[in-house]
């Protein structure tokens, strides 16, 4: 349990940390939180010779009101989107799966950035703002880049971001007063979801996406199409499973995550049009 041996060295800007992580190479990585990136090192699953320490960068940690949407820096932690009073206006269903994550430690500590550059399929605000269809820009030597969130997840812990590349920003649509839902089943609290559902309902307009039902999070597209087309909610739940893979592990089978997705997601399109 303890890691290889690495170099630290301390960014004080979003600039700095992107030459810093350029003069390094592959082998460097970033460190925020910290939450998923050291079980990682402990384990010794990742050995990066550089860590390069954005924990207080600053400038990459606050959340405003950009017009048609919400703009969310990457280092802010999971208890200012939590709380935050422009997320609640605009995009609730963000701050409520926010304060689903881990406990309070960790909710003081870990990012929205770190969370979703990890690209873990059983963390909750991936899955959640890839239902929101969410923008996510990165930055890097050749500039910036804009990536929507369904072309983001590439495979388990596997993004379109580059070595080289830096999360900078979470960019959330304003959802205008749509009715929104957050599911998440779990052993005790504090666990990883075994499954977990994200969804939001305005007219014949949803987004739905799974937590833990696949290598990457799962937007349930099959589910907003029934919708659209005039399904009931529990036909169109139904439907919850069609982009999914679940794979069984200690906490359940296929067979159970399967029919788990489909109840949290009848309950959530319930809510979220109630």
């Amino acid at each position: 349990m303890i890691p290889a041996a690495f170099d630290y060295v301390r960014a004080g800007s979003a600039a700095e940390a992107i030459s810093l992580i350029g003069e390094h190479g592959s082998d460097a990585k970033f460190l925020a939180g910290g939450h998923s990136l050291l079980p990682l090192m402990k384990l010794r699953l990742a050995q990066p010779s550089v860590l390069v320490d954005i924990g207080r960068v600053t400038d990459l940690s606050y959340v405003k009101d950009a017009g048609d949407h919400v703009a969310i820096g990457a280092l802010t932690r999971h208890m200012d989107v939590e709380n935050s009073a422009v997320l609640k206006e605009h995009a609730p269903l963000l701050a409520h799966a926010a304060s689903h994550v881990g406990d309070p430690q960790v909710r003081h500590r870990g990012t929205i950035g770190g969370s979703i550059a990890h690209a873990d399929p059983a963390s909750d605000l991936p899955a959640t703002t890839l239902a929101l269809g969410a923008t996510y820009v990165v930055q890097g030597p050749k500039g910036t880049r804009e990536i929507a969130a369904g072309d983001f997840y590439k495979g388990f812990l596997e993004s379109d971001l580059a070595a080289d590349e830096m999360l900078t920003e979470i960019r959330v649509p304003k959802m205008n007063g749509a009715g929104w839902s957050f599911q998440k089943f779990n052993r005790r609290a504090q666990d990883w979801a075994i499954v977990g559902v994200a969804a939001w309902r305005r007219g014949n307009d949803s987004g739905v996406a799974l937590v833990n039902m696949g290598q990457t999070p799962i937007l349930a597209s099959s589910v907003s199409s029934a919708l659209s087309g005039g399904a009931s909610v529990a036909d169109a739940a139904e439907q919850a499973v069609a982009e999914a893979s679940p794979s069984a592990d200690n906490n359940a089978s296929v067979e159970y995550r399967s029919h788990l997705a489909k109840v949290l997601v009848r309950r959530a399109l319930e809510q979220a049009g109630s």
